[in-house]
């Protein structure tokens, strides 16, 4: 049975500070309000609907050539602004936080690495790292930045001149819109196969060594907080549904509506970044 939500008044981080106390080994499942405070924007409004067109399916990427270039493109313009953002408030409470014992790991839906940059060393990244690129034929990898040099050397009309005031969206990518006949996209290094980020993209499965890591960790932990997700992917929800199941009670500090509103213990609806900064300084 679901625990009732408490108070998100002005007391509301206070009852955080609580909660952790009651439960001192958290595991803590992030998402993309938790790098908004970096200049990267999250995919979804307070209502948990999309804020713009919905991202490349992982089929659609497969399986379409243009979609490919569509990707490419916008990834070429984009990718510069995760490659160059900070660690926030946000990553940098969480950071001190597993220092001090109370955040045993870290289960994130982002794929900028910014935990790590902020000093998180038990994280899974459970949708993969935008700063790398496989390819779907011979499973090999590449660094991002590699693959970066490489499309402007191929395509010298995106210099950095170039759409540089196109607006950002999630996970490296930019609204642009542009005639694409003559875009080059690089092939494999190794063996000319498709390359593509080294993320899960929408309608591709989570490998399942990543799911067990991250069930693991739960297990060993008390309770779990949700920071800055909507949980409208199965993805993150699931963790949800298996600490509720196991009687382990849910937190979530997250702006507007999750989908698991029904199953918190505890919901502050405050600035990610703000929030954790005062509990680390609290719990410190």
């Amino acid at each position: 049975m679901a625990t009732a939500v408490e108070s998100t008044g002005p007391a509301s981080a206070d009852a955080l500070a609580d909660f952790v106390r009651r439960h001192p080994r958290l595991l803590v499942l992030t998402g993309a309000g938790c790098s908004t405070g970096s200049g990267i924007p999250g995919y979804r409004d307070r209502d948990g609907a999309w804020s713009a067109r919905a991202p490349v399916q992982y089929r659609e990427f497969v399986e379409s050539g243009p979609a490919r270039r569509r990707y490419w493109s916008r990834s070429l313009l984009g990718w510069p602004r995760v490659a160059s953002a900070s660690p926030n408030g946000a990553h940098r409470a969480l950071a001190a936080l597993e220092r001090s014992g109370v955040v045993r790991a870290v289960v994130t839906q982002n794929v900028d690495g910014l935990h790590q940059r902020a000093g998180s060393r038990r994280v899974v990244d459970l949708h993969g790292r935008l700063d790398e690129v496989e390819c779907l034929d011979c499973g090999g990898r590449v660094p991002r930045q590699d693959v970066q040099q490489q499309l402007l050397a191929w395509n010298p009309r995106f210099g950095p001149a170039v759409g540089s005031d196109a607006p950002a969206r999630p996970d490296g990518d930019a609204q642009w819109e542009t005639d694409l006949a003559d875009f080059e996209v690089p092939p494999c290094p190794c063996c000319g196969g498709v390359l593509k980020p080294a993320v899960v993209f929408f309608g591709e499965n989570v490998p399942r060594v990543r799911v067990d890591q991250a069930m693991t960790a739960l297990r060993d932990a008390d309770a779990l907080l949700v920071v800055g997700s909507s949980l409208m992917v199965f993805s993150g929800y699931r963790f949800c549904l298996a600490a509720r199941a196991a009687g382990q009670p849910v937190a979530a500090v997250n702006l507007g509506r999750t989908r698991a509103d029904e199953l918190l213990a505890l919901k502050v609806e405050e600035e990610c970044g703000e929030v954790l900064s005062g509990l680390a300084s609290t719990l410190g």
